[in-house]
């Protein structure tokens, strides 16, 4: 009985101090976000490119016919990818600590590989949130808006969506170990998502290759999680949703948590190597 009593603490301990990698390393991200003014423009820029350009563009041209409001579709659909870009992109940054040592510092600390990565995609996911902001921004001036509820849902999916972003982007991390090459490496496995998944362009018809490619990425289900919240009960729901929400949840999780342990290991033993 003392054994336990005694065991409890300890736990609750390990807790904390998991916990606190946590915040410790996320915190430093959102302070090195605040101190970057170019990080800061680019989280609002972006959205202003993709959706006011490119968005506007197939809004104005390829529009019509749909059964749905395009634009309202097309919102959605960048929202979740400037989480997934967003995070990604800054995830990249373990690739400039591995060089300053700071990696090093954080592997010989007595706290969990995952706490780490966790901290890391959570200072990540700073910046993505304001790129979400942006996005509603420039939807507002295109004349396109969520009712505060939808809003208040998609917000509360984020923290999802910026996890399945940054467990697929640790992959890449510790794998490759030049920054140029990182980022390239990101931007391939988040712009074909952006095309591929639904977000801009409608996957309701893929076929062939297409098809196959599109229901390989974890942005296809984080798009469709969101849509068939933002659009239940109402009478686009079938045009826009393509999967049972439990199922597109638990496929999710399921790639979360394979990447997000794979990356991790990678990343520890590229570390361990170095």
């Amino acid at each position: 009985m003392s054994e336990l009593v005694l065991g409890q603490p300890k736990m609750k301990s390990k807790i904390m101090r998991e916990l606190n990698a946590i915040v410790t390393i996320a915190a430093r991200d959102i302070t090195l976000f605040f101190k970057s003014p170019g990080m800061i423009i680019m989280s609002l820029a972006m959205p202003l490119f993709m959706m006011g350009m490119l968005g506007g563009s197939l809004a104005q041209n390829m529009a019509g016919g749909l059964g749905f409001d395009y634009g309202e579709f097309m919102l959605i659909g960048m929202l979740v990818n400037m989480l997934f870009m967003t995070t990604t992109t800054g995830i990249t940054s373990l690739v400039e600590d591995h060089f300053t040592d700071f990696t090093q510092e954080m592997m010989i600390s007595p706290v969990s590989r995952y706490s780490i990565v966790i901290g890391k995609i959570a200072g990540s996911s700073f910046g993505a949130i304001v790129s979400m902001i942006g996005t509603l921004i420039v939807g507002l001036v295109m004349g396109i808006t969520l009712p505060v509820s939808q809003m208040l849902a998609v917000l509360a999916l984020s923290p999802l969506m910026c996890l399945s972003a940054g467990a697929l982007a640790m992959i890449v991390i510790g794998l490759i170990k030049s920054n140029k090459m990182a980022n390239m490496a990101v931007m391939l496995i988040t712009m074909p998502q952006m095309f591929l998944s639904g977000a801009i362009i409608p996957i309701n018809h893929s076929s062939g290759v297409l098809f196959v490619l599109s229901r390989m990425m974890p942005m296809t289900y984080c798009l469709d999680l969101v849509r068939a919240v933002v659009y239940a009960g109402t009478p686009e729901y079938d045009s826009v949703v393509l999967f049972n929400p439990a199922v597109t949840c638990a496929a999710i999780i399921a790639i979360t948590v394979v990447c997000l342990i794979v990356g991790t290991f990678f990343f520890a033993r590229s570390e361990k190597n170095k």
